[in-house]
């Protein structure tokens, strides 16, 4: 194992004069977290989501002075989210999503019982006019709207059929198509005369146009394979779309790093011409289709057509001619793009990576047609999202290793303005810990990153410790403030727990994202082997053989596949692993991918679980977990509860109607009140009670 600075270093960083900031879980947490950042296609206007403390609202900021204000005014932690955002042509009215999908029973989410039911629905607000003219509008129940280049229309989702209603509510919502399948990925052509979408079948999926005025569908250029993120052509009578080969049979959790290759098409948007093959990945690694970070995959830009592809094993922008021909790499180097935007004059792209910075982000832009990318804001900091206005700035979320995350605007000038500094509660913590990346060996030799907290108190003291797994797996924990929400809060935490004195590290374990498609397809991982189980002994050890940690009080915890992870380690290391908190993991792979334990692939499945280990977990852990999870079956902690009756100490804490990615404010509170007091109670011990707890 090795360290970035020297051991004296690190450890003197850890003895300064000034005292370890003393603060709270509810400040920690307190400052809102950015989303939905898209800029308004006139005017330069930025509009974002704020939740803060479960309380979501649209905020919009304004060219010269940028100062952010919020245009809705919902005030409770209800767990409705607000999203997928986007403006009208003229930039007066933002339409928006609120609430979210239905489970497999058609229940939508509903964590406060509210009788009035919680619909996922469609609405408008306008920036201007009369106190009245500004109350947000519905429009019906839906997503994924799409506002025509008219203005006056929208196009939604509803229960996987496609509606539309007009935006000044005169015309009340009505369904445009009754197609097969569950439709969306909705896009109107330039013109407003078509209105291009996804109809997912299952098995296949095809990408139809739907003519406004013949009031007709034609399915273009229709396969039996998987065709989807089509895009416009500047003109409005071409489109652009992904093929996917479909594949009959797929081995769960075999590393995907080869296959059928996937391939661009361009077909007529009237159905005059056949579709034509423009391009095609080679054979090989890489031939598998690996989806950007953000919500579009395809770009028309001019005369040229811009996607991702790992033909180098990693994600990269390539360019290609509309008319076909070879792909011009525009982003070469090991390093992965991750979210991505076109210049309004579609001759540049402007994307999130980690180049020459392995654990953070910053922002970069390129030509289509190729050339040097040039960096454009970058540091310690961490920089993603960035949206293109219509004047040419650059808007984007930023943050560090102390800062929370916060829009901003980077000007023609060049100069960088948070759009909304005041929205920061006074109280936010200062004083945080810096963490340390630091690189190490899992049990098998693999190299790993990771993130070290270490807490300010004086040199030589040995310290209780906790490792953290990242959820996904498709993840990477970065060198401050997270992009995702859920992991902006796993980032309060660690902080709050090194405020307590723990020592922490976050592991970026394989399976992952940021270290190349051979390090996220990962050899036998997950239930294919639980290859990460490396990963886990190679962080207890680190931790362990650390001069700052006490080796006897070592925990670890995390949520999703990192609960899966944390559950694994307690299970077959207990010796090693004196505690855990598990929020919503996977505990029986079987159980997860409804399949049995009688053939080869379901008893490895089995095996690769932490329920096959239940005799050898001696560890005391905390499970939390809502039960209306529709990422992990909640019958997964039913059964673990169940199968540790006897073998472990353990603790509840069960969120009714709560969601995986807990929707309320309060119940973030709560899971995390109890994991620090959990390990307060289980690690803040001294070496022989840890020892004899676990007896």
């Amino acid at each position: 194992m090795r360290f970035p600075l020297s051991l004296a270093a690190a450890l003197a960083c850890t003895a300064c004069a000034c005292a370890q900031t003393s603060f709270t879980i509810e400040q920690i947490l307190s400052a809102p977290f950015p989303t939905e950042l898209v800029t308004s296609p006139t005017g330069g206007k930025v509009a974002w989501v704020y939740n803060a403390s479960g309380v979501r609202n649209i905020w919009v900021a304004e060219p010269p002075a940028y100062s952010g204000h919020s245009v809705t005014a919902y005030t409770e932690d209800d767990g409705q989210e607000v999203s997928q955002l986007q403006w009208t042509p003229d930039a007066r009215q933002i339409v928006y999503v609120r609430g979210d999908g239905a489970n497999s029973a058609g229940e939508y989410p509903n964590p406060t019982s509210d009788p009035k039911g919680a619909e996922q629905q469609v609405w408008v607000v306008a920036l201007d006019g009369t106190e009245a003219q500004r109350a947000p509008r519905l429009i019906g129940e839906g997503e994924q709207p799409a506002v025509s280049p008219n203005g006056w229309q929208v196009a939604f989702v509803h229960k996987g059929q496609i509606w539309s209603a007009s935006l000044d509510g005169k015309q009340s919502a009505e369904q445009l198509i009754q197609a097969r399948g569950k439709n969306g990925g909705l896009h109107w052509s330039p013109n407003g005369a078509r209105l291009v979408f996804v109809s997912n079948r299952g098995s296949h999926s095809f990408v139809g146009v739907y003519d406004a005025a013949a009031k007709a569908v034609h399915y273009m250029d229709a396969s039996v394979d998987h065709d989807g993120s089509p895009v416009w052509s500047p003109d409005g009578n071409q489109v652009a779309f992904l093929r996917i080969p479909s594949v009959t049979e797929h081995k769960l959790f075999v590393a995907d790093r080869s296959g059928p290759p996937w391939s661009i098409r361009v077909a007529d948007a009237i159905g005059v011409r056949a579709g034509k093959e423009v391009w095609k990945a080679t054979e090989g690694d890489g031939s598998v289709f690996r989806e950007l970070g953000s919500d579009q995959q395809l770009y028309w830009a001019g005369s040229r057509l811009v996607f991702p592809w790992e033909r180098d094993g990693w994600t990269h922008l390539y360019s290609v001619a509309v008319a076909g021909g070879e792909a011009t790499l525009l982003t070469p180097g090991a390093f992965e793009v991750e979210h991505v935007a076109m210049t309004r004059d579609g001759r540049e792209m402007v994307y999130s990576s980690n180049q020459n910075d392995i654990d953070r982000r910053h922002i970069w832009r390129v030509a289509v047609s190729g050339g040097t990318p040039v960096e454009v804001e970058g540091g310690a900091g961490l920089e993603w999202s960035p949206a293109v206005a219509s004047d040419g700035a650059i808007a984007f979320i930023h943050s560090d290793a102390v800062r929370q995350a916060r829009p901003a605007i980077k000007l023609a000038s060049g100069e960088v303005r948070d759009l909304a500094p005041g929205a920061i509660p006074a109280d936010f913590p200062s004083g945080l810990v810096t963490p340390q990346q630091v690189v190490f060996s899992a049990a098998d030799g693999l190299t790993l990153h990771g993130q070290l907290f270490l807490p300010k108190t004086g040199a030589g003291e040995r310290h209780p410790a906790v490792v953290f797994f990242h959820g996904g797996s498709r993840r990477q924990m970065l060198l401050g403030w997270h992009y995702m929400y859920y992991y902006n809060n796993s980032y309060a935490l660690n902080q709050y727990l090194a405020s307590r004195g723990y020592v922490v590290l976050a592991v970026n374990y394989r399976s992952g994202i940021g270290y190349g498609m051979r390090f996220r397809e990962a050899l036998n991982y997950g239930a294919g082997g639980a290859s990460e189980f490396n990963d886990v002994l190679g962080a207890g050890l680190f931790l362990k053989n650390h001069p700052a940690v006490d080796p006897a009080r070592v925990g670890l915890w995390g949520g999703s596949y990192g609960g899966y992870l944390t559950a694994l380690g307690l299970a077959r290391a207990s010796d090693l692993f004196a505690a855990g908190v598990d929020l919503h993991g996977v505990e029986d792979w079987t159980e997860e991918l409804d399949m049995g334990k009688e053939d080869d692939e379901g008893r490895l499945a089995f095996n690769s679980s932490p329920m096959a280990s239940i005799k050898t977990w001696r560890s005391p852990v905390l499970l939390i977990h809502g039960d209306d999870d529709r990422n992990v079956n909640f019958r997964e902690t039913v059964e673990l509860v169940d199968a540790l009756r006897g073998h472990a100490h353990v603790e509840q804490l069960i969120f009714p109607d709560e969601v995986h990615d807990f929707l309320l404010y309060a119940n973030w509170l709560k899971a995390y009140h109890a994991a620090a007091r959990f390990f307060d109670t289980q690690l803040k011990q001294s070496a022989g009670e840890g020892a004899a707890s676990r007896e």
